[in-house]
């Protein structure tokens, strides 16, 4: 997987929960010259791609082409692989964008396996949940890690709902829950 900057990953990662995976709006503070080099690299990646924005359904401008087109930025398979995410399979005769609406097969991202992240997911997923004790005793990590890969990792990039609850008998129980 290649190395991205927590400003990629941060764009990848907002794109690919919008529909249609359009990229825009950028991160608060990232604007001017920066904003452009750094949508310069990802379309040079091939993380990122510039394609005709629909005016009609209000869908954010990148930069303006003239006579009142314009352009955004949609995130492409490779830069969804590049955040670990596999792209939706559409199927078969239906074009993703253009005329014809996309109808994707549901697919869930691909996690490598053998990693902490998917020892945490796996042990979140558990009926019974997991403690921070428990997570620690499993990956090795101090209490602020497990805590920042549950909001981080989890929560922001894979989107998925950890929710925790105080039990009696083992304290604080972590569990990866609904979407709030």
């Amino acid at each position: 997987m290649p190395k991205l900057t927590d400003t990629q990953t941060i764009i990848l990662s907002a794109g690919a929960q919008r529909p249609e995976n359009i990229a825009l709006p950028l991160p608060k503070g990232l604007a001017g010259a920066a904003a452009k080099m750094a949508v310069t690299k990802m379309i040079e990646r091939g993380w990122l791609q510039e394609v005709d924005a629909n005016l009609r359904r209000g869908e954010p401008l990148w930069r303006e082409t003239g006579d009142g087109h314009g352009t955004t930025l949609v995130v492409t398979d490779a830069g969804l692989l590049a955040i670990g995410i596999e792209p939706l399979a559409m199927k078969a005769g239906v074009a993703s964008r253009g005329g014809v609406k996309a109808q994707p097969e549901v697919k869930h991202p691909t996690l490598r396996t053998g990693t902490k992240q998917a020892l945490l997911i796996a042990m979140l997923q558990r009926p019974d949940g997991a403690t921070i004790a428990e997570i620690i005793a499993a990956t090795g990590w101090q209490a602020h890690s497990a805590r920042g890969a549950m909001s981080g990792a989890l929560g922001k990039k894979l989107g998925l709902a950890v929710v925790s609850a105080k039990e009696d008998a083992r304290g604080r129980v972590y569990r990866i829950g609904q979407p709030a």
